[in-house]
């Protein structure tokens, strides 16, 4: 038995599960401010082992930045996040207090990309990187099964983009101007235009500036990281058809210096192959590892 949360800046998802991919309790709440939130992700695990019994290991998938580094006097506290509220939280001393389980924690969108390269989109490949597109942008990247880490955890949704002329907008990130989370994530449409980018009209001109701003992304990615495919999921993609505008744009600016793609001409940008369930995947993928001796 092991258990799982997906901590995203709009919703949380916890789960206590046999089989990762088939959750025998699942519970979806909002993310609200640090201590609630965290709170009613802990009564929801006090009820459900009642009933299943005590999980062996906890797999927390947390937005970020948070501290995941194994003996750091601030290891499961969150930093500077752009998420109201949160700076400082807990996350994963308190949940680990309260389900009484060890516990293996790492950004959502690493965990997301263990899971899809264990279970969805990079099955059989040996890299993939993983981008998130909504209430914040971020992105993770797993080699060989193992998601990168180094002195922290990689902030890809804090690179740095060229903005189109045509776009005054100021920017969604308090800590940069020109980073593809301040000028292409969920909030930063809305505050745009009043609108999600599902409401934005199908030849809104923004679509394919946003296309751009996410191809530049995945170019980079590809120019540092050199992943096998690219995953990208999140609110904001979910109905936006945006992949293939993506790649193409990504494409445009690597300008054909370099190959992408698996060597069987499959698709390298795509959607998750599990859905919306990927970054809870993650969290179970990472209590997984944690029982067989992983980090």
């Amino acid at each position: 038995m092991i258990a799982a949360v997906e901590l995203g800046g709009t919703k949380v998802l916890a789960a206590i599960a046999r089989d990762p991919l088939k959750p025998l309790r699942q519970i979806r709440i909002s993310t609200d401010e640090p201590s609630a939130t965290l709170r009613a992700v802990a009564d929801f695990f006090d009820e459900a082992r009642e009933e299943l019994g005590q999980p062996e290991a906890l797999g927390i998938a947390s937005f970020g930045p948070i501290d995941i580094r194994p003996g750091s006097p601030g290891w499961g506290r969150m930093g500077r996040t752009t998420k109201p509220g949160w700076a400082g939280a807990d996350v994963g001393g308190y949940l680990g207090r309260r389900l009484g389980s060890p516990v293996n924690l790492d950004t959502d969108v690493n965990g997301a990309a263990l899971a899809e390269a264990r279970w969805g989109a990079g099955r059989g490949l040996g890299s993939i990187a993983y981008l998130t597109v909504g209430t914040g942008i971020g992105g993770g990247i797993a080699i060989n099964g193992e998601a990168l880490h180094g002195a922290a955890h990689p902030e890809i949704g804090h690179v740095r983009i060229r903005r189109d002329p045509g776009d005054s907008y100021s920017s969604r990130c308090p800590y940069h101007e020109d980073c593809a989370e301040g000028l292409a994530s969920g909030p930063a449409i809305m505050e745009r235009f009043g609108k999600t980018l599902t409401e934005l009209e199908p030849d809104h001109p923004f679509r394919s500036i946003l296309a751009d701003y996410l191809g530049q992304v995945c170019a980079t990615l590809v120019l540092i990281a050199s992943p096998q495919r690219i995953v990208i999921g999140g609110g904001v993609m979910t109905g936006g058809a945006l992949h293939a505008g993506v790649e193409k744009a990504m494409l445009r600016w690597l300008n054909g210096y370099v190959e992408t793609g698996p060597a069987d001409g499959s698709p390298f940008i795509v959607p998750p192959g599990l859905g919306d369930q990927a970054g809870l995947a993650g969290g179970f993928a990472l209590a997984q590892d944690l029982l067989e001796g992983g980090e």
